[in-house]
């Protein structure tokens, strides 16, 4: 099962103005100043994710991040614009089943961050089930999502997400969970922080075997 071309394009993260949006956000002056995205891109990277998969990756924040080991997918043509220009390698969903990126066990992790509360249930297990083919059989899934504070800040925001609902997707399509946190902060201030996120780790549950 996959999300439908149809659901996708009346998505509110679909066309050039939620693409807009991103770039409005992320180029705030006093964002720049301050280096806001400074210990997101530590974080990460502490991680050693390898070489991976993207789903969902906008404008290519995350990518940038990765310093060009990855590939971005992304619903919206107008992100993936964005993110090219960028100097990154990204293509909407159409694109990336066609690429000579869309190789069966060829990444080491598949990073879904702020994608998630985006979607239903129903269509966050179909995105992950899409693209888990493309991960290692030793590979890793990395889910962020926002938590109280950041999920109130987004109308774009459909299903609240947290550490049991991460699991939650993981265990539905073969995945355990090894190991959560809170991040920047302490989970206790994300009802007031609104860039505390949710991170979980996870791994395919019966390595060898495919997804």
């Amino acid at each position: 099962m996959t999300v439908s071309d149809a659901d996708r394009d009346r998505a509110p993260t679909a066309g050039r103005e939620y693409a807009d949006r991103l770039q409005r956000l992320g180029d705030r002056r006093y964002k720049r100043l301050l280096g806001i995205q400074a210990p997101f891109r530590w974080n990460v990277r502490r991680l050693n994710l390898g070489r991976t998969l993207d789903v969902g990756c906008g404008i290519g924040r995350n990518l940038a991040h990765l310093d060009g080991n990855g590939v971005g997918v992304d619903h919206n043509p107008d992100s993936i614009a964005v993110a090219r220009q960028r100097g990154l390698e990204a293509y909407t969903v159409e694109e990336f089943a066609g690429s000579g990126a869309a190789v069966p066990g060829s990444f080491d992790s598949i990073l879904l961050a702020h994608v998630l509360e985006h979607v239903s249930l129903g269509d966050g297990l179909a995105l992950i089930r899409t693209y888990l083919p493309y991960l290692k059989p030793t590979g890793q899934v990395c889910m962020i999502t926002p938590q109280e504070s950041g999920y109130r800040s987004d109308s774009t925001h459909v299903r609240f997400v947290d550490f049991d609902g991460l699991t939650e997707l993981a265990e539905a399509v073969g995945l355990r969970t090894t190991r959560q946190y809170s991040f920047p902060l302490p989970r206790s201030l994300g009802k007031v922080f609104r860039y505390n996120e949710f991170v979980q780790l996870s791994a395919i549950a019966q390595p060898g075997r495919a997804p």
